[in-house]
């Protein structure tokens, strides 16, 4: 059974259609992107996953459960946890404290919200900025305590949306290596990117394609990117000699 199920799914905002007749699954701790310009419905097909929105037509599945509707405090505690594209931690907590908001959904002991904060730190190796205050840290580290608060909730499945933008080849691969890493903790995981595709082909199980709304293509990363269709709708004609 996959981890989680998206079938035929279809929104509307008054006549956009924002995500159009979407479908695919994800299996457990598979590495899964969503990929496509921006304005493809990525952000919407994360909203609607997590709760925040709901769809028009179709039905979502998380572990065999119709989450179609549910809230999102609700998909939280069943496993889903999720990125923000806009970075927003607490600046005036330290970076541990950012973190073990999300251990409290788990337990009510500020020392186990500590522990599990701490070592979610250092699988993100974050150790050295955990007493840091948040509004203090670049943004790639800012985009790591974004990752490391939505894994303190202890999730199955983590939705991760432009984890990599804005940072540099160099910082967006060195995140990659810790997020192709996230099977071995039992995590699967669902990136949305729009262009990043270097870090996409190095980690992907699979890739699903999507342009204003509609899913166009899915398959392998190394695939993916080759087709005509896909190169068309927004990769470029030297997409390849670019990127690959």
């Amino acid at each position: 059974m996959p981890l989680l199920e998206v079938d035929r799914v279809s929104k509307r905002f008054g006549g956009l259609r924002a995500v159009s007749g979407a479908s695919f699954s994800i299996g457990e701790k598979e590495i899964v992107f969503l990929v496509g310009p921006n304005g493809a419905g990525k952000t919407t097909l994360f909203n609607l996953i997590t709760g925040f929105i709901h769809p028009d037509e179709g039905r979502i599945r998380f572990a065999g459960t119709d989450v179609t509707l549910i809230t999102p405090n609700r998909a939280a505690r069943l496993g889903i946890g999720r990125t923000f594209q806009i970075v927003k931690p607490l600046g005036s907590l330290t970076v541990l404290e950012n973190v073990m908001l999300g251990a409290f959904l788990h337990t009510a002991s500020r020392a186990r919200a500590a522990h599990d904060a701490r070592e979610v730190l250092a699988y993100l190796r974050m150790e050295a900025v955990a007493a840091a205050t948040a509004r203090d840290l670049p943004l790639a580290m800012l985009k790591r305590l974004e990752i490391a608060r939505a894994l303190a909730t202890r999730p199955k499945l983590i939705l991760l949306d432009e984890v990599v933008s804005g940072l540099s080849t160099a910082e967006a691969m060195a995140l990659a290596a810790l997020l192709q890493k996230l099977p071995e903790r039992g995590v699967a995981a669902v990136g949305g990117v729009e262009h990043v595709m270097r870090v996409v082909v190095s980690i992907a199980n699979r890739v699903v394609v999507l342009d204003h709304g509609a899913q166009i293509a899915e398959g392998e990363p190394h695939d993916v990117v080759r087709m005509p269709a896909v190169v068309e709708a927004y990769l470029g004609a030297k997409f390849r000699e670019r990127h690959l």
